[in-house]
């Protein structure tokens, strides 16, 4: 769909806005973010969500509507996983809870950035050499078959390469300074352990968008509707972890949902020059993985306490 770039800057200015109040307004005042408070703004989200899927849907007919709400709902399903590496982050170092929000916030905003930056730099490779779709297709499909084999074992952070390079190249506090990432002691900057988690989540985000943008573009090839479904997704990520985070382990065979979407878009992409399948049935089947994961986890886990 065309809207040009004042299209571009009234949704990216539309998006500052509501960031500008959620830091400036609702969360001037660190505070540790409870159930109630993160249940609403996630729903506060997706509602926004819904709303812009339903003007594209207005402005630029059914198809465009239905791949922009399963863009982003494949979007929104790929990126719970980052939850689950947030909540191990967040244990590994120790964050005080009154500053996740904080570490998220800013972890969050860096996240749009870059995938702002993947989006537009895929959106340029696919109108010049449209067979790198396929390689995404194909990579789609690896990467869904290996995430469902995948261990489960928890990573040791001790090894990140970004936690030892920080560690290497800056001067680090012995413990957190409150709210700050940065600190001048002594007369000299100094890194606070909450840089590192935020370095940590960032470079984590980088890797989870390598799966996540090309199975967005593997739904629609508009750049407007993959950035906007991922940004959408991405800036409801934020308050789903408060609301998650404390039972998300009991989703223990949502991963084979995950694998099983990747593995259906990266095959439908590949398939689409002699088979095309209707943008509902992607976004029917990645309904019915998610709801039936998550009823097979909570059933198993009810029945195991």
């Amino acid at each position: 769909m065309h809207v040009g770039v004042w299209g571009w800057v009234a949704f990216n200015g539309f998006i500052l806005a509501m960031l500008a109040l959620d830091l400036g307004v609702f969360n001037r005042e660190a505070h540790v973010i409870r159930a109630k408070e993160a249940l609403i703004w996630t729903a506060v989200w997706i509602l926004l969500a819904l709303l812009f899927g339903a003007w594209i849907y207005v402005r630029a007919g059914p198809q465009s509507g239905v791949e922009y709400l399963t863009g982003y709902l494949a979007e929104k399903v790929l990126s719970m996983d980052n939850i689950f590496v947030m909540v191990m982050i967040f244990g590994f170092f120790g964050v005080p809870q009154l500053e996740q929000h904080r570490v998220l916030f800013w972890g969050i905003l860096g996240a749009l950035v870059l995938r702002g930056a993947f989006i537009g730099a895929g959106a340029i490779v696919l109108e010049r050499w449209h067979w790198v779709l396929y390689v995404f297709g194909a990579l789609l499909v690896i990467t869904g078959m290996r995430a469902a084999f995948r261990r489960d074992d928890v990573p040791d952070l001790e090894l990140n390469p970004v936690v030892r390079v920080a560690r290497r190249v800056l001067r680090i506090t012995d413990g957190y300074r409150g709210h700050h990432f940065v600190v001048r002691e002594g007369g000299r900057l100094f890194a606070t352990p909450l840089l590192v988690v935020l370095l940590t989540i960032e470079a984590t985000d980088v890797l989870f968008a390598m799966d996540s943008i090309p199975a967005v573009f593997a739904i629609t090839q508009d750049p407007f509707l993959v950035y906007t479904s991922n940004i959408f997704a991405i800036l409801g990520l934020r308050s789903m972890y408060f609301v998650l985070a404390d039972f998300v382990y009991r989703f223990v065979y949502l991963k084979y949902a995950l694998s099983a979407i990747l593995v259906f878009i990266g095959a439908k992409l590949l398939l689409e020059p002699v088979f095309e399948l209707p943008p509902l049935t992607s976004l029917a089947v990645i309904l019915a993985s998610v709801t039936l994961a998550i009823a097979m986890s909570i059933r198993k886990t009810r029945a195991e306490a």
